[in-house]
């Protein structure tokens, strides 16, 4: 028991004393104020012994004026720090063998600023990294009955989450998009971001047509094939990540947002005691600590790494990583249509595929995928010469046209059609003109072997990357943060610790398979069509044809690109 006075403290039963540690603690004025620790103890049979920490304090140094109280409160915090190393020892202190005592201070050392856990917040969960994946958790959080009541850090060093950056309509789109499928649209819905979306530039699309450079097929999807008013959105990132970010600040959400990076994380060896009621004896002794580089620490029941591809998080927890990097880079730029374009398209070329995704007002997005060479080529040359480049590869460059019927005599498949007619290739509007700088970057595909840890769990990039060539990669970090927000509200609802790992395990079960799948599917996709061969060519084009004219295996397609979980071969 500790009792902060200037005078020592006199224990309740006879003690004897046992010489502690013994500093000086430097001011500002050159003074040196000793302080005596010492430990008073007697057992008493077989009973706990009775212990006390004890002090003498010399706050009035010769020739001084009496010390104020600042220093005197600085002087109790440094002795509360040696508390925790005090207890390490108590046992031991009426023993019948030697004991010595740490040095828990040392003249020699500087004297670093104790840590007193009243003095440190205490979260239910951290998340690092408040990009859109980040928000999305934190949002999901935010609106679930079971969780909105969570205390919750978010921590990234974007200065957008703190400075309420705004979207002006006469900005020119940004070039990093996203296309969010159906699921996606229903998650943003249901969280109540999905209005704020709304407000800023967006663009639906009902069709998307799939073509390679041969010639040889093509296949056109429809949203009525499934009975649905749209095949996705493409939205600017920054739409996305205020409409989130706005959806947060509606709500009475116990959020702290650090504009900080990670620089630490501690977890915790053993459990903290737990009294007979079945509250811990220690707020932080069960909690992940974190320290932050500009010195800030905090606990957390809970560490979410929604950090990136280049995850702190996962790093510091030394999860390893299986994965390998595609010999391609991505360009990608936002381009301007003498009309507005409400398709998406998409041919894979010999280097890679190219995408033109509708992004509203006359404007869409390209991303573009080719070898690193190439990409350097492309993106050091003219504006003029890139939008013909652009051009070349969407319209007759590298081959002919795909004709409606791929075959002398008709099309093999045709007779699989459940109607009579199906849509014909179409060629993609004309660019005219670049509107936004073009930024390329490499091309990879990562996964976390472990998603999950006590008191860590991984999503978003930071658990997988994937190729772009199907825009999945946001999606699968969305359906993360929706699970994991379920997995914590179940584990809420049962008064279960939400950072044990049996709970967070079942997040990791669900994702995993769901995502290994998924980036299996567009692996192969990127493997399939980075080959030029013609018997390889002629089995891309029965693919093309099959999934063009066989109805039920087209609408398996759009289901699952669409965030169904069911397999399109397989159900």
């Amino acid at each position: 028991m500790i009792f902060f006075s200037n005078r020592g403290v006199a224990s309740l039963r006879a003690p004897q004393l046992i010489l502690w540690d013994t500093f000086h603690l430097p001011t500002s004025n050159n003074n040196r104020y000793q302080v005596i620790l010492s430990v008073k103890a007697r057992a008493y049979g077989k009973k706990t012994p009775s212990v006390c920490l004890c002090w003498d304090l010399n706050l009035r140094p010769h020739g001084s004026q009496p010390t104020s109280l600042t220093t005197r409160f600085s002087v109790a915090r440094r002795i509360a720090s040696n508390i925790h190393g005090f207890r390490s020892v108590q046992r031991t202190l009426c023993s019948n063998t030697g004991v010595k005592i740490p040095d828990l201070v040392s003249e020699k050392e500087p004297l670093a600023e104790p840590e007193l856990a009243y003095d440190i917040p205490q979260y239910d969960i951290a998340i690092v990294g408040g990009g859109m994946v980040g928000m999305a958790l934190a949002c999901s959080l935010a609106t679930m009955p079971l969780t909105k009541q969570l205390s919750v850090a978010i921590i990234d060093s974007n200065p957008a989450l703190v400075n309420n950056f705004h979207i002006r309509k006469e900005d020119p789109p940004d070039p990093r998009v996203s296309t969010v499928t159906p699921a996606t649209i229903s998650f943003f819905k249901d969280m109540g971001a999905w209005e704020f979306v709304q407000q800023h530039r967006h663009a639906y699309f009902d069709k998307m047509q799939v073509w390679d450079y041969t010639g040889l097929g093509y296949t056109r999807y429809n949203a009525r094939d499934v009975d649905a008013d749209v095949l996705g959105c493409v939205v600017e990132n920054k739409v996305l990540h205020k409409s989130l970010l706005s959806c947060i600040q509606n709500t009475d959400f116990q959020k702290t947002i650090y504009s900080s990076r990670l620089s630490s994380i501690t977890f915790p060896v053993r459990s903290s005691m737990t009294s007979s009621s079945g509250t811990s004896s220690s707020a932080s002794g069960s909690s992940a600590r974190l320290e932050l580089d500009n010195g800030n620490i905090m606990y957390a029941k809970l560490v979410v790494g929604a950090d990136g591809s280049k995850s702190c998080v996962r790093e510091l927890a030394r999860i390893q990583t299986t994965g390998w990097k595609y010999s391609q880079s991505a360009i990608i730029c936002t381009v301007e249509h003498a009309v507005e374009n409400f398709c998406a398209w998409q041919r894979f070329l010999p280097n890679g595929p190219i995408a033109l995704l509708p992004i509203g007002e006359k404007f869409s997005n390209i991303v573009w995928s080719m070898d690193p060479k190439e990409s350097v080529d492309r993106n050091s040359m003219s504006e003029d010469d890139f939008v013909k480049a652009v051009n070349h590869a969407l319209d007759s460059g590298y081959g002919p046209h795909p004709q409606s019927k791929s075959f002398e005599g008709g099309n093999v498949f045709s007779w699989l059609k459940a109607d009579g007619t199906h849509e014909g290739f179409e060629v993609p509007p004309k660019v005219f003109k670049l509107a936004s700088q073009r930024l390329a970057f490499p091309l990879s595909l990562m996964h976390a072997n472990s998603y999950a840890s006590k008191r860590l769990v991984l999503i978003g990039d930071a658990a997988h990357t994937v190729h772009p060539l199907a825009g999945q990669g946001v999606n699968m970090g969305f359906t993360d943060a929706l699970c994991l927000s379920k997995v914590i509200a179940e584990g809420v609802a049962v008064g279960s610790d939400i950072g044990e790992v049996t709970l967070l395990k079942k997040y990791e079960s669900e994702r995993k398979a769901a995502n290994i799948t998924m980036m299996a599917i567009l692996d192969g996709f990127q493997k399939a069509y980075s080959v030029d061969f013609m018997p390889i060519n002629v089995l891309r084009a029965l693919a093309f044809n099959g999934a063009q004219y066989i109805s039920p295996l087209k609408r398996k397609i759009i289901s699952y690109a669409s965030g169904n979980k069911l397999l399109p071969l397989f159900t």
